[in-house]
């Protein structure tokens, strides 16, 4: 069995586009653990406050796998692919580690690269598996966090219940 961490986001209609995720994944991958729901403003695009958080869980499933069952999970609650990528979105589902695998195959990057760049993805990453070494770079995921610098990256823990 992998450990899986993945991370989801939705800034259009939050509460139930991650209500909706956290459900999908369930059935389909079952146990869940959860960081905190943490909210931020959009990165490189105008729009409203995201909320964010990551989940592991454990499967059989290949990345590719998880990656399409994912993708599914974003059409199924109106993700749309066809228009910018900086822009809105009621679902965005990323698979960002798959146990300590390092793979980029031009379909697939594992790790993520938001991983190290954006404070939405490391803070609940951090929070969730903090003692885990990032594949890449060796260094925990805390000491990630403790050293990101996160000036234009505003994050906090949301009004969210659930």
């Amino acid at each position: 069995m992998a450990q899986v961490y993945v991370s989801i986001g939705s800034n259009i209609d939050r509460e139930v586009h991650i209500r909706a995720a956290l459900q999908s994944l369930s059935e389909q991958f079952g146990k869940l653990e959860l960081s905190t729901v943490y909210e931020s403003k959009a990165v490189g695009f105008e729009g409203g406050n995201f909320f964010n958080l990551v989940a592991g869980f454990t499967t059989r499933a290949s990345p590719y796998e998880i990656v399409e069952a994912l993708r599914e999970m974003e059409a199924a609650h109106g993700r749309r692919r066809d228009g910018s990528r900086l822009a809105s979105r009621t679902l965005d589902i990323d698979l960002l580690l798959y146990d300590d695998l390092i793979l980029h195959d031009g379909r697939l990057v594992i790790p993520r690269e938001e991983i190290t760049q954006q404070a939405f993805v490391l803070k609940p990453l951090a929070e969730l598996a903090g003692g885990r070494r990032h594949p890449v770079t060796r260094q925990t995921f805390a000491d990630m966090w403790r050293t990101f610098a996160n000036d234009h990256q505003a994050i906090w823990p949301a009004q969210f219940s659930r």
